[in-house]
């Protein structure tokens, strides 16, 4: 193989890899996946999904508005907020957990967490068989 060749191949490679390098996100990272958490606001208090819950849904409460979701780290336009519906749920504060959808028969359970703690009502409904 010429000089010329081994050049060449040697540039090409190199610009395969510094392409392959910057097209990684960051938000691929050890410390975070790049993905976002589902969230809701309502009255003002912010609610996270819980997985695995059974539960009951309850009366109509009125609209939660999910939280923005940047998880390509470019900024976003000034998009609208989307909303959904927020249901109560039986046997729990709407303070502490709400079902959150488009229906009654097709919603989230998600709930206030206080720093990593789960409301101790909503430990129950999850602990109870």
């Amino acid at each position: 193989m010429s000089w010329a060749k081994r050049s060449v191949s040697a540039l090409l490679t190199a610009v395969v890899a510094v392409s392959a390098v910057a097209c990684t996100s960051e938000k691929n990272s050890a410390d975070d996946t790049g993905s976002c958490v589902y969230q809701v606001t309502y009255e003002g208090r912010t609610y996270q999904d819980v997985a695995n819950v059974d539960f009951t849904v309850g009366v109509k409460l009125g609209a939660a508005t999910k939280s923005a979701c940047d998880d390509t780290g470019r900024g976003g336009g000034e998009e609208p907020a989307p909303t959904e519906t927020a249901y109560a749920v039986d046997g729990i504060s709407p303070k502490d957990a709400i079902a959150v959808g488009n229906t009654p028969g097709n919603v989230q359970f998600v709930a206030v967490y206080s720093g990593n703690e789960l409301p101790p009502e909503v430990k129950k409904l999850i602990a109870s068989p």
